[in-house]
């Protein structure tokens, strides 16, 4: 365990693993859970081969800042001082919902910091696009004045109808709470709502995957075929699941995730035949 001071915000970030490659620094989405909530699961897939760096950007609960409004540009920041701190860039880079405009976000201001870039379930802009306009703001009013529908709709729109029944209403209730409307989180969807990062996105230049979730209820796939499209020579998979994939598809998101960082800096990325797209 680590942190760095970045503005007003003490930063917290941890290192996992072996290997001689660029670390792997996972960027958490929406919610004051953080890394642990996003990426518990899903490090040990990875620590094998890698070192791998979670943080907690601030509105999560183990950043502590002053509380204010939040911008991707300060994000990215925190994402930048985290890779320096820890001395291990550049860095393979991979960024969840909320976490992939913010990973965007560095690979366009910050190139010599990312060796390669993941944008998982993202987006380019919120403004515009009236579905998630509307989404992010009924969660801003469930958050402020009804605790417990917050909690439904993050999970009804977080996982798709198959996955939830497959779990059973059992374990549908043990996910509700995973994502409570704490300040931390509602902070989160003010920024959700704010994103608009394709000036930066022609900017890129790191290798690039977007993976698009085809089920996804939160953040429809069609931003991440926009996303794709908008970063020059990036590779492109879909996973049929919904928005948390890595939770209802976790073997197929490793192994994409896999396949494109042990592919050659040059050459195309070997996907998995079930991903690419």
């Amino acid at each position: 365990m680590a942190t760095v001071t970045v503005g007003t915000a003490r930063v917290h970030y941890d290192v996992e693993g072996s290997g001689t490659g660029p670390a792997l620094l996972l960027v958490h989405g929406t919610g004051s859970g953080g890394a642990v909530i996003n990426w518990g699961q899903t490090v040990p897939r990875f620590t094998g081969d890698h070192r791998v760096i979670t943080l907690d950007l601030s509105g999560a609960d183990r950043t502590v800042d002053d509380g204010g409004a939040l911008t991707v540009e300060t994000l990215a920041a925190q994402v930048v001082a985290v890779i320096e701190d820890a001395g291990l860039g550049p860095v393979d880079l991979l960024g969840f919902s909320m976490g992939a405009p913010v990973s965007a976000a560095v690979a366009a201001l910050r190139p010599d910091l990312v060796a390669r870039l993941v944008l998982v379930a993202g987006w380019a802009y919120t403004d515009g696009d009236e579905y998630m306009r509307n989404l992010f703001t009924l969660w801003r009013r469930l958050g402020e004045f009804d605790p417990a529908g917050f909690g439904r709709s993050v999970t009804m729109t977080g996982f798709s109808r198959g996955f939830l029944n497959a779990i059973g209403r059992e374990g549908v209730e043990a996910l509700i709470p995973n994502m409570p409307p704490t300040p931390g989180t509602l902070r989160h969807v003010a920024l959700d709502l704010a994103v608009d990062i394709r000036a930066l996105l022609p900017r890129i230049t790191a290798r690039t995957l977007v993976v698009g979730a085809t089920r996804d209820a939160t953040v429809p796939v069609e931003n991440s075929r926009e996303l794709h499209a908008a970063i020059g020579g990036s590779a492109y998979a879909e996973i049929d699941a919904g928005h948390v994939l890595f939770f209802e598809k976790e073997d197929e998101f490793v192994e994409t995730v896999t396949a494109f960082l042990g592919s050659s800096a040059r050459g195309p990325a070997e996907l998995p035949a079930t991903a690419a797209a």
